[in-house]
């Protein structure tokens, strides 16, 4: 049996899109889960997009997802180079033999003509094989002996179909006279991507074939190259797209479309692995929470769906707070103090208590800042905060509550979350109230937000002593008016 070999050739152009992950993540899963190689090949052929440092963002994301490639520009391997700009030298020779077999053309077409040939034909453009009819190999031979301009262009079938069988979308019949003459090699002597991708992907040995599904319409021209040079085809898998909404894909206008877009905001790659996981392939049962390692063994291509995929940014959010919830003290620790060092409570309060009043209650990292703002400085609220209708408080009831729990709180001998508790459950059994008409009112004096992480017993301890005196003194203040 073939060894499944699969790939995944990106381009340099700047940082690692959502899609483009998940289609990286598909293809490593289809090569693990059969024991086979995942190739990485770097498709730079495109030399207007490319951009400095963005290799390295494809390697570094890929490390930071635990998708290590078995080839590849930095780890090497027996198919190299796997750079595409130091391939360049093996693509004219092939070329040129689809030239000499009548299944290429060289194309003279100055833009201007091409140009006017689309403004004649309008949505219906293709080329229309003017050089094919007019220039003879050996006329050509000489225009570009002479320094002439000019692209390789695919001679594609005017009658009959080409089909193709895809693992995803079934098998798809064209007609051949609905297919454009693509260009093979551009005026640069490159590649085009189309052309270099074929004959990469046949001397690398690459036996499946993933890719977005708006590859589908170049396929039939893929396949004509393959029979025109007498080689195998790869099993096609085609992914579905990935879209924010039913109409709009991720786009980097709305802050969305990238990998480094959720990282930034303190998304852990294997939550945002595993939920692209999801995104458009079903483990067939309810299971959520998978390890890479459980990915593995979980994937299979015939669960892939058809329709595209709608990237719901809530559920992202949702599954990473429940890595974080499973995260041991001492990872979590690792993640959380560089959100606090660079928060208003940098170098203050216990940042291992911090964590353990936060761990449960963030979704996501970039969530700490706003949350803990409270701790260095007291928002200068509204009274209005002490009314809640569940707790039974009002200004008149949190006065009274702020004032006993004042006296109770500034006796203790010892300040800390034991102490604490015991003093104002005490004063709760006193005044024979409810818990919350004296925790509510103590919590919004302490942090004068309506919502915070932790309760008052929690943020006292923070707070310390002195602070949290102070602080039931000024809201004593503010209930007086």
């Amino acid at each position: 049996m073939k060894t499944v070999r699969t790939r995944f050739a990106p381009s340099p152009t700047g940082f690692m899109h959502l899609g483009n992950l998940r289609s990286a993540l598909y293809t490593y899963l289809m090569a693990k889960s059969q024991g086979g190689k995942f190739i990485l090949r770097i498709e730079d052929t495109d030399s207007a997009r490319y951009v400095e440092g963005a290799t390295q963002v494809i390697y570094d994301t890929l490390a930071a997802c635990g998708m290590e490639h078995d080839e590849g520009p930095d780890v090497g391997g027996d198919y190299g180079p796997y750079i595409q700009s130091q391939r360049k030298d093996l693509y004219l020779p092939y070329a040129r033999r689809l030239v000499e077999e009548g299944k290429a053309y060289y194309c003279f077409c100055t833009p201007e003509r091409l140009e006017q040939l689309r403004a004649q034909m309008g949505e219906e453009y293709k080329y229309d094989k003017h050089c094919l009819h007019t220039v003879t190999l050996e006329e050509a031979d000489r225009r570009i002996a002479a320094g002439e301009p000019y692209v390789i262009r695919q001679n594609v079938p005017t009658t009959g179909t080409t089909s193709f069988t895809d693992m995803v979308y079934g098998t798809i019949t064209v007609e051949n006279d609905t297919l454009d003459d693509m260009i093979l090699i551009k005026a640069d002597g490159m590649p085009t991507y189309n052309f270099a991708n074929v004959i990469d992907d046949h001397l690398m040995g690459i036996t499946h074939v993933m890719r977005g599904s708006e590859y589908l319409s170049s396929t039939p021209k893929y396949n004509l190259l393959y029979e025109a040079f007498g080689w195998e085809i790869p099993v096609y898998v085609h992914l579905p797209q990935v879209m924010r909404d039913a109409t709009h894909k991720l786009s980097k206008r709305d802050g969305d479309a990238y990998f480094s877009d959720y990282t930034d905001k303190g998304y852990l790659p294997e939550a945002i692995v595993n939920y692209l996981a999801l995104l458009g392939w079903s483990p067939g049962t309810t299971q959520e929470i998978f390890t890479m390692e459980e990915l593995k063994q979980a994937f299979d291509i015939h669960n892939l769906n058809k329709s595209p995929a709608i990237f719901d940014a809530t559920k992202l959010a949702w599954m990473n707070g429940e890595y974080i919830k499973a995260m041991d003290e001492k990872t979590f620790d690792g993640h959380v103090r560089p959100w606090f060092d660079r928060s208003a409570v940098a170098g203050r309060y216990d940042y291992t208590k911090l964590g353990r009043l936060l761990k449960t209650r963030i979704q996501h990292f970039d969530e700490i800042p706003e949350m803990v703002a409270f701790l260095p400085t007291l928002p200068d609220y509204d009274v209005a905060l002490y009314t809640h209708k569940k707790m039974k408080t009002d200004p008149i009831v949190a006065l009274d509550a702020l004032k006993d729990a004042r006296e109770a709180l500034a006796s203790l001998p010892v300040w800390d979350e034991t102490a604490i508790h015991d003093a104002l459950m005490a004063l709760i059994e006193r005044k024979g109230v409810k818990n919350g008409q004296v925790f509510w009112p103590v919590r919004v004096a302490l942090t004068g937000v309506l919502s915070s992480p932790g309760g008052a017993i929690e943020i006292a301890d923070i707070l310390g002593r002195e602070e949290s005196l102070a602080r039931i003194d000024k809201g004593i203040e503010k209930l007086n008016g």
